[in-house]
């Protein structure tokens, strides 16, 4: 169980990133606040809390001291900043305040799916900068990366809306032995079903 702060006073935003979030595990469960004040509040009453989200400029956050405290209270828990606001300044006094990335707003949402994917296994992701001060963000690794010429193939054809015996007849291989196969390339892949593996192969071309 992957359990989320979305912290951000945006409503429509907050609703936005749900289904981003749900492809980082199984089972995600996702809180939400819409001002510091709350997300202090809710995050005192979530034990299992693992991530958290967290708008810059949303009511009550005080500039970066909002970070410190959220920090200082949970600190084994990472905290990745929302924000229009991607100036180098504003990254490095993030990070310098706790955070362990910072997202801007207009990244694509697969490409923010990603950047949490690193950061949950312990890596810091920024935005590419000039500045020697901050990390360089690690470039997120494309979903169907390793997998082979068949793989692609048979993920084309299932994205083209083929079903497995079709599939199977136009590359001549058995019904069950497709079905066996995209088992298998969904779990590679980081797939949970068909739905999925086509959004993964249309975000990673």
């Amino acid at each position: 169980m992957l359990e989320i702060l979305v912290a951000d006073d945006h409503k429509l935003l907050r609703e936005g990133l749900k289904p981003f979030l749900r492809e980082l595990a199984e089972q995600v469960t996702i809180l939400e606040a819409a001002n510091f004040s709350e997300a202090l509040d809710v995050a005192a009453r979530a034990p299992a809390l693992r991530l958290v989200l967290l708008d810059l400029t949303m009511p009550g956050m005080n500039g970066m001291s909002g970070i410190e405290a959220l920090h200082t209270e949970h600190p084994d828990v990472p905290v990745v900043i929302l924000s229009g606001d991607s100036r180098r300044q504003t990254v490095s006094a993030a990070l310098h305040a706790g955070a362990s990335g910072f997202i801007p707003k207009t990244v694509s949402g697969s490409a923010m799916v990603d950047a949490l994917r690193l950061v949950l296994s312990g890596e810091t992701w920024v935005p590419a900068n000039d500045d020697d001060d901050l990390p360089a963000a690690t470039p997120p690794p494309s979903r169907l990366e390793g997998i082979n010429g068949r793989d692609r193939e048979i993920l084309a054809l299932v994205v083209e809306g083929l079903t497995n015996k079709e599939i199977g007849r136009r590359i001549g291989l058995q019904e069950v032995t497709i079905k066996a196969h995209l088992r298998s390339l969904y779990r590679r892949i980081g797939a949970a079903n068909r739905a999925q593996a086509v959004r993964i192969t249309l975000q990673n071309q």
